[in-house]
């Protein structure tokens, strides 16, 4: 009974801390982009805009929840709700520090993969059941894209396990005492970075919601606070990528063993290297444009596919040598 209170009250507490992260990512990144194109970002609400997320969130809270007279009403409701759960749900196999996370499971990478496939349901359902031609391209688009790049992102992985010789991400950092993965799968994780970006639906692999051509895409059709739950979905979804990015190849909560740096806490390691994906994420965005459709599909295909699979022949040999 103890134990499951413990479960419990972790699970609530991991929850708020992501949602309020997930929050402060929006601001970080519209005061991000705002900088680098010489502009001030939100500074409106409280010192420097620091509430703008709450308010934002209270205005999307109160605003009216629209649906189309044609829509799948049970569908359409649903469909968003299933992304959030999916992207809060992948938190729960990641180890913030040694010794803890809210689930320690021997096949923590595959439940990461899984619950992403889940989360493109999301968009897939939102998409269709919308009853808009905007909407429906945007899920179609996503279902392809997702297809295309999961492959890809599984595989980047796979180099990363035979290494350690595990899936459980406690054993694979574990693994990099002696030398961040990073050094040994720069290939991986450059494919990896790749998918990451086009599975989180962000620029310059935002096809699905391409507002250029599709006004909005998948969620065209969305008002209010379901709006509000697709951005929650996308952003929590940045952080389990990062996170993934940060436990597979940069040593998780293992830091700079030299001199004062050896003081750092590994939850401060784990949570830098996090934000500096998260940064990464924001500074792309601001730096190049959208590709074409065509053009994301041949990438996933024609480069991105083949040299995951060289990667884990080169990991192999590795291992043999």
């Amino acid at each position: 009974m103890a134990e499951s209170l413990w479960i419990a009250l972790k699970v609530f507490i991991f929850a708020n801390i992501i949602m309020l992260h997930v929050a402060y990512a929006v601001y970080f990144e519209r005061k991000v982009i705002g900088h680098m194109q010489a502009r001030m970002g939100p500074m409106r609400v409280g010192w420097h805009g620091l509430l703008q997320p709450i308010a934002d969130g209270i205005k999307l809270f109160f605003k009216e929840d629209i649906i189309p007279s044609q829509a799948d009403r049970a569908i359409f409701y649903i469909a968003p709700v299933i992304g959030v759960v999916a992207a809060v749900s992948s938190f729960a196999v990641i180890p913030l520090w040694e010794g803890f996370s809210i689930a320690d499971l021997n096949i923590g990478i595959l439940y990461i993969l899984a619950l992403s496939s889940v989360g493109a349901y999301s968009v897939i359902l939102g998409g269709w059941s919308s009853n808009s031609k905007y909407s429906f391209l945007g899920g179609l688009r996503s279902s392809a894209q997702v297809i295309s790049y999961e492959i890809a992102l599984g595989l980047s992985l796979v180099g990363v396990m035979m290494l350690a010789g595990s899936a459980n991400l406690r054993d694979i950092v574990n693994a990099q005492a002696d030398g961040w993965f990073i050094w040994t799968q720069p290939v991986g994780f450059f494919v990896f970075l790749m998918a990451a970006i086009a599975e989180t639906n962000r620029l310059p692999f935002d096809l699905p919601e391409a507002e250029t051509e599709l006004v909005a895409g998948y969620c065209t059709e969305y008002s209010g606070m379901r709006f509000g739950l697709f951005f929650m979905a996308e952003y929590a979804g940045m952080f389990v990528m990062s996170s993934l990015a940060t436990l597979c190849f940069f040593g998780g909560w293992r830091g700079i063993d030299f001199w004062i740096f050896s003081k750092i806490p590994g939850i401060v390691w784990f949570l830098i290297k996090v934000y500096a994906f998260i940064f990464f994420y924001f500074w792309i965005r601001a730096t190049l444009p959208r590709y074409r459709y065509d053009q994301l599909m041949n990438l996933g295909w024609k480069l991105f596919l083949p040299l995951a699979l060289a990667n884990i022949a080169f990991t192999g040999l590795l291992k043999l040598l």
